[in-house]
């Protein structure tokens, strides 16, 4: 009822609100601390403070330098406070610019005083509620060497609030870069060096892995970094033991994941396979809290990411396997994400690794519920988890088929995504396209074709080449219906502004389309009999433009293979420009070019077939045959020379 009466004075009753306006210094002391004591602990009361539209004036008496100092510092303690309230309370007093008048006053107020204190306990409310107003706190050197100065000799309160603040703040490589010149590497070091470690470490950690985050430079600084006779990776090795508190051995490993992946520490580094792995693996054991295990098995996910050695490792530790599959029947989303992603980055390139995750008691199935969570973080991590198994062919021909996976998969990537999963979720789809995988089937009743052709039109490079480079698996070996349909739903024009992609694997995996599509004899006819102008055009578009060998030697194979049928050859013996452009490949510089070029030539000169010597003829005259001999004769070729005997046997009447 207390509580209740206290609101009412204040609600009903401007006498506290007309004195902090007395010219009366006593009397706006003795209201600041009616006004701070009244909304400590109360939401209810701070929300009604601000609406009276008092802040205002609070930030105009923490602000003048001519008043009163203990009306300052109080004015600071009351905007603290109400910056403990709810996120609509700080939103409306960012709105009202706390953030910037606190940010402008720890520029000026003295190191070491109250009222520094004071504002740095009020801008860290502020920051700890997302989103925090960065743009505040601008990266201005002078300001940001006075904050770093109050993390290395500041009281403990005021070094643990800046700090949080930088920590939170420092959210890309400016800030990173900023910091880093202002000393913060340093101030880190001594707070990391402090005993007992808890309370200061642990702002200290987040502010360091923020910093290492993805930056090599920063991480070489803080690499070399010395507190005393250690350095950075020597504390944080000292902090990852099993006497530390939890949370500080997670900090401790996370920044030395992070200095590991930005290069500043080599993967067979003892501070990493000695230190931060085994940590991590033992923080994900089921005797550690929820929270714990969802970070370590997230970082521990992003340490072994790109590195085979770090995975075999990893899979092998603490019995990973056992703990990550406990973890992902844990309620929380951060635990079943964390445990997802490390699956995903365990299995990524070990064959033998990714066994033993699928053979993980009803891990496929927690897959499979996984793409249905109703936690967008958790079906992401799910898609990649799944990603990262299904390059596993064993698996795509047994475990995939038996779950079906491809059923919520293709629900998925149907329920307009984002971008992110999107990208992972159309990667598999590449992989269970395979020719192999029995998947292929039940997904083309699906719809895949269409999914597949409009990912091609999307803006992104990354869906673009996903798009294509599925169809371009699902075309291989495929029935000719299968064919038709893909060529019929992309259509052509599609298919010509995919050749002029600035992407050139793009490039690469529409041409690759286009090669899986005219194989098998009765294939190639028929489908050239259709679109003849249209592929003849797009190869020529190709071998006329300046784009990479490898994209032309695509070009001269999508030529053989329609040299291959037993009237779309034809169509190439009619085009004098490409058959010109055939001469011309067998004398060019590149290997691969002369290769691809005598695939043709191979073809279409073949005996025995129908019409086979008047090709002959005509492509001795046009001057293959010469090229041919030619070819024979370079000692740089010699790799080539029986396949250009071949050729030249063919030539039997003209040899």
């Amino acid at each position: 009822m207390q509580q209740l009466t206290v609101f009412m004075d204040i609600e009903s009753s401007r006498s506290y609100i007309d004195e902090l306006y007395s010219p009366d210094t006593p009397k706006v002391v003795d209201a600041l601390v009616t006004l701070k004591n009244s909304v400590i602990g109360s939401n209810r009361q701070k929300s009604s403070v601000i609406q009276q539209g008092v802040v205002p004036r609070l930030l105009q008496l923490m602000s003048d330098e001519t008043l009163d100092p203990n009306i300052r510092l109080e004015a600071t303690i009351t905007i603290g406070s109400l910056a403990k309230g709810t996120e609509e309370n700080v939103r409306s007093l960012v709105e009202q610019g706390t953030a910037t008048a606190l940010v402008d006053l720890l520029r000026n107020a003295p190191v070491g005083t109250k009222l520094a204190e004071a504002g740095l306990c009020a801008l860290r409310s502020v920051f700890l509620h997302p989103p925090a107003p960065i743009s505040a706190l601008p990266a201005d050197m002078r300001l940001l060497s006075r904050l770093t100065q109050i993390a290395r000799e500041g009281s403990p309160t005021a070094r643990a609030c800046v700090v949080r603040i930088l920590s939170i703040w420092c959210t890309g490589a400016g800030e990173q870069e900023a910091l880093c010149a202002a000393g913060a590497c340093e101030a880190a070091a001594a707070l990391l060096a402090a005993a007992p470690p808890a309370a200061p470490a642990l702002p200290a950690l987040d502010l360091l892995a923020a910093m290492c985050f993805e930056n090599t430079s920063v991480s070489q600084i803080a690499l070399n970094t010395r507190h005393g006779d250690k350095t950075i990776p020597e504390l944080l090795s000292t902090l990852v033991c099993r006497d530390k508190p939890l949370p500080v051995a997670m900090g401790a490993a996370r920044c030395l994941t992070f200095m590991h992946r930005a290069n500043a520490i080599p993967a067979d580094d003892a501070r990493v396979v000695f230190g931060a792995l085994p940590c991590l693996a033992r923080l994900c054991t089921k005797d550690m809290p929820e929270d714990i295990r969802a970070s370590a098995a997230e970082t521990l996910a992003y340490l072994a990411e790109v590195d085979t050695s770090l995975q075999r490792l990893a899979a092998i530790s603490n019995h990973l396997m056992t703990s990550l599959a406990e973890i992902v029947n844990c309620p929380s989303p951060a635990a079943k994400q964390g445990a997802f992603k490390c699956f995903a980055s365990l299995g990524a390139n070990d064959e033998d690794i990714r066994k033993r995750i699928i053979e993980t008691h009803g891990l496929m199935v927690h897959v499979v519920n996984g793409m249905n969570n109703p936690e967008a973080s958790v079906r992401l991590a799910a898609v990649r988890c799944l990603h990262s198994l299904s390059r596993s062919v064993q698996q795509l021909r047994t475990t995939f088929q038996d779950h079906a996976v491809w059923k919520p998969l293709m629900q998925l990537l149907g329920d307009s995504p984002g971008t992110e999963l999107l990208t992972v979720g159309s990667s598999t789809l590449c992989n269970l396209l395979l020719e192999f995988s029995p998947a292929k089937e039940p997904m083309l009743d699906q719809g895949a074709v269409e999914m597949l052709c409009n990912l091609t039109k999307m803006p992104e490079a990354a869906l673009r080449l996903n798009g294509i480079w599925a169809l371009m698996n699902m075309a291989f070996q495929a029935e000719q219906k299968v064919k038709q349909r893909i060529l019929s739903c992309l259509g052509t024009e599609q298919m010509f502004r995919l050749l002029g992609d600035s992407d050139t694997r793009v490039i690469m995996k529409t041409l690759g389309l286009l090669r899986n599509l005219l194989s098998t004899r009765h294939h190639i006819d028929a489908i050239m009999s259709e679109y003849s102008s249209q592929v003849m055009q797009a190869v020529i578009v190709v071998l006329e433009g300046s784009y990479p060998a490898e994209v032309k030697e695509q070009a001269l194979c999508i030529l053989g293979n329609i040299g291959d049928g037993e009237k779309a050859k034809d169509l190439i013996m009619a085009n004098e420009d490409v058959l010109r452009k055939l001469v011309d490949y067998l004398a060019h510089p590149e290997s691969k070019l002369q290769e691809a070029a005598l695939f043709v030539a191979g073809n279409l000169v073949w005996r025995g077939e129908a019409g086979a010597a008047a090709r002959q003829a005509r492509l001795a005259d046009l001057g293959v045959l010469r090229a041919l001999k030619l070819l024979r004769a370079r000692h740089d070729a010699a790799h080539l020379h029986d396949k250009v005997k071949t050729a030249l046997a063919q030539f039997n009447d003209f040899t």
